[in-house]
């Protein structure tokens, strides 16, 4: 079954966030220990997801809904994917700090959250089985567009977070 990758603000996180059958994503890297958090999501790191994938499908059985972000989680999933399978297949460079692919002399803007969300669903079709999960998503402006709107932030250092995701 062939999944998309929808976009979701945060007044719309926001309104469904509590329900029990959504799961937040943190793929933020090091930033996630000083920035503070969604309360309640789960962090597997973007420079280590697809190692660690198979252990997030174990983390949210019984979840039917999942909801990726970075910093900024913005980028079309296409393009991150052609770029990101350039740099790892034809080693054109990328600068991690900056989030960046150059490839034919061309700038092409990484965005961990689409990225992940979109490694996410191909590793899914490959499995061929059913995990439940239905709908994947990442939150429009990321981590930032949150915590500039005044969304709540938790700062705990608990991992997983154990903080209310309501």
């Amino acid at each position: 079954m062939a999944r998309s990758i929808s976009y979701v603000t945060g007044s719309q996180l926001l309104s469904i966030k509590s329900r029990p059958n959504i799961a937040i994503i943190d793929v933020r890297d090091d930033e996630r220990s000083y920035d503070g958090h969604i309360a309640g999501s789960l962090h597997f790191a973007s420079d280590t997801f697809s190692d660690k994938i198979s252990n997030l499908v174990q983390q949210v059985k019984g979840k039917d809904t999942l909801v990726f972000h970075c910093a900024l989680s913005q980028g079309d999933s296409n393009e991150v994917l052609g770029a990101e399978y350039m740099r790892c297949n034809f080693g054109k460079s990328r600068n991690k700090d900056e989030g960046v692919v150059r490839f034919d002399d061309q700038e092409i803007q990484i965005v961990r959250g689409p990225t992940c969300a979109r490694r996410l669903v191909n590793y899914l079709e490959e499995m061929k089985e059913d995990t439940g999960i239905k709908n994947i998503m990442v939150l429009e402006r990321g981590f930032n567009g949150w915590e500039a709107s005044g969304r709540p932030v938790c700062r705990c250092t608990d991992v997983p977070c154990k903080a209310e995701s309501a």
